[in-house]
């Protein structure tokens, strides 16, 4: 069938991902992406985080021209070793190439990886695409460094390195809606699960292709939470959102969460935060 597969779990699909991802594109006439549901690490009890929910991943592979996503349960394979691994690869699929990125590793205790790839082209008649480090200033583009932008407040870098925006995704719910008493309504959104956290502060955004201020954090001005809440104003807007889904495109750290005085002295400072995320 001329298919090509992609292996990786790709989490956020960064820059690097898409490199991997487009030589298989670029080669074979179908593409299957393998992949898990769950990044391996909760197998072995690992803390794990990620970029994006899952679907979101697999919706931004699938943007790049990919035909199918298989998301295999990593317990099922996890005792497997690397020559029974490609060889299950290669029974169900047959393919013409196989694209990984150059620290990918498979099988029981990682005894997979490019290497053992390249050698088994010959014996099994694919092409084998390894593709080399990318760097960003001197650091090796992976999801690990961009986790580390965003947990320092970087946001914009690491919407650089992955080629689009990080966002948040969340069910608006009720909050003590004291925003609006001071002129800025926000819809209230839960940080979501698993989700790399950012540092608490004041966020430039977008939700759709309106401009929003967000405020991650514990609200110390009005002292009115007991659990970090993210508050979204979106420029312009008039509606209700109660029980929607809402996706905030997050752009860049304005400031650190603040206490004011009053609710007086936060109104002039959200004026003023107003002011930067316009520029954005």
């Amino acid at each position: 069938m001329n298919r090509g597969l992609i292996l990786g779990f790709f989490d956020g699909v960064h820059v690097a991902h898409q490199t991997v991802i487009l030589s298989a594109v670029n080669y074979a006439r179908k593409t299957s992406l393998i992949t898990f549901k769950e990044s391996p690490s909760v197998y072995f009890n690992l803390e794990c985080e990620y970029i994006y929910p899952r679907e979101k991943s697999v919706e931004k592979i699938k943007s790049l021209g990919v035909d199918e996503v298989v998301e295999l349960d990593f317990p099922q394979i996890a005792d497997m070793n690397a020559d029974d691994y490609i060889k299950f690869l290669i029974d169900k699929y047959n393919p013409v190439s196989i694209s990984t990125g150059f620290n990918h590793t498979f099988g029981k205790n990682k005894s997979g990886n490019p290497e053992l790839l390249r050698a088994c082209s010959t014996k099994y008649g694919y092409k084998y695409f390894c593709i080399e480090p990318q760097e960003y200033e001197g650091e090796v583009v992976s999801s690990t460094l961009i986790k580390k932008y965003l947990k320092e407040g970087k946001i914009e870098i690491a919407n650089r390195l992955l080629g689009s925006n990080f966002c948040l995704e969340g069910e608006v719910v009720h909050g003590a809606q004291i925003g609006r008493t001071i002129g800025f309504p926000t819809a209230n959104i839960s940080y979501p699960k698993d989700i790399v956290k950012i540092p608490f502060g004041v966020y430039s955004g977008l939700v759709g292709e309106r401009h929003a201020m967000i405020n991650w954090g514990m609200k110390p001005t009005v002292n009115n939470t007991k659990e970090p809440v993210v508050e979204v104003h979106i420029l312009g807007y008039e509606g209700d959102l109660y029980g929607k889904v809402l996706e905030v495109e997050i752009l860049k750290k304005i400031r650190d969460e603040k206490k004011f005085n009053s609710l007086e002295e936060l109104r002039e400072q959200i004026e003023k935060d107003k002011s930067e995320c316009l520029k954005s």
